[in-house]
């Protein structure tokens, strides 16, 4: 017998309160303006003199100017604004003492989530389920401008088109992660930044899917995003030229070694022309499968790192390292209620002790490749 149809016992708009438009959709709430968080937490002088510094510098780093590497170091994900600005505080003081390094703290509030759990700061600064978006923002543009104004410059992900209008203004290098490298969206992004990108390789480790987005965020692009004011928009690129190729690894294995690092040179140079030059040079991320996933061995990863600059390697333009103010993770099941200070709640990383020392190894290292 066939089946009956859904409609031939109710009406078409009865039908369609059942399966038409929001159907899945819980509740609409409304997100603040950009210009007005922009307005209520201005940037300071000495604010946009570090943004605009460190945004020339790593620039200068990717177009051949500058033997300096880029460092991009701090914790996985900022859960605790104390904690962030006693971590930048360190970081601060630790960086008149290293000339040949481009340092910039990580400062992330968005987690990309393989399945799912805490996705951030902004999305929920309770850690509690409560995902008061609008409360997530302000802290987090409070905090970067904060960071900024004592002079420490700050990088961050983006994941999605809209929350770069509140914070954006903020940054000075950004980093689209090893399961947006392949978006559009993200690559369009990318090409209307106003500082430079790094973009990682695929999860799986492939390279191409990186090395594709270099190439598409550096050409004008148009695509649908939001105006300060929160309209939507069409936005029109210029394109963005100061991209990269960071190297995380991924499920085959690992890709900091010198093998991996030149393989990963030759790539950039094939699609680097005179009219559209790359740096051929990429950064490795001491993290993720790079460190098959325990903090323990990002040291061993920089110490590789170092090895392949005293030798003189020109193909390492920069590094990660996920690092907080103690070592290790811990669990947030209770939202803050309980939490270790200074313990990361997503990623494991180094402590603060650890990385100074390997932010000075790093120094070094770039010293001797200098004199190689």
């Amino acid at each position: 017998m066939e089946a009956q149809s859904i409609l031939s016992d109710t009406s078409y708009q009865t039908a369609y309160d059942e399966y038409g438009d929001n159907l899945r959709i819980a509740a609409i709430e409304p997100l603040m303006q950009p210009a007005l968080l922009r307005s209520e937490v201005p940037l300071s002088d000495s604010s946009m003199r570090t943004i605009a510094k460190s945004r020339a510098q790593v620039a200068e780093v990717l177009r051949g100017e500058s033997d300096k590497i880029v460092v991009i170091v701090g914790p996985c994900s900022i859960h605790d604004v104390d904690e962030a600005k006693e971590y930048a505080a360190l970081l601060k003081a630790e960086m008149k003492s290293l000339p040949n390094l481009v340092v910039l703290m990580r400062a992330y509030f968005e987690k990309p989530r393989t399945t799912v759990g805490w996705k951030g700061l902004i999305n929920d600064p309770e850690i509690n389920g409560t995902f008061q978006i609008n409360k997530g923002l302000r802290i987090a543009r409070t905090l970067l401008a904060e960071l900024t104004s004592s002079g420490v410059p700050v990088a961050c992900e983006l994941l999605d088109t809209i929350s770069p209008q509140f914070l954006a203004d903020v940054v000075s290098w950004g980093a689209i992660g090893a399961r947006t490298t392949e978006s559009q969206l993200h690559r369009e992004l990318a090409s209307g930044a106003s500082f430079p990108i790094g973009f990682k390789n695929g999860t799986d480790g492939s390279l191409g899917v990186a090395v594709d987005a270099m190439l598409s965020a550096a050409h004008p692009h148009a695509f649908l995003g939001v105006t300060e004011s929160g309209l939507a928009a069409i936005v029109r690129t210029t394109g963005n030229r100061d991209v990269h190729v960071i190297l995380r690894g991924g499920s085959r294995g690992t890709n900091y070694d010198s093998a991996s690092v030149k393989s990963a040179v030759e790539q950039v140079k094939k699609i680097s022309k005179p009219e559209l030059p790359f740096l051929p040079a990429v950064m490795v991320d001491a993290s993720h499968a790079n460190s098959q996933k325990d903090h323990r061995n990002q040291p061993k990863v920089i110490a590789d790192v170092c090895q392949q600059l005293r030798a003189g390697e020109q193909g390492i333009m920069g590094v990660m390292v996920e690092s907080n103010l103690a070592e290790g993770a811990q669990k947030a099941p209770n939202g803050r209620e309980g939490l270790k200070r200074g313990v990361s709640i997503t990623d494991a990383c180094v402590s603060w002790e650890t990385t100074k020392q390997l932010l000075h190894d790093l120094n070094d290292a770039v010293a001797a490749r200098r004199e190689a």
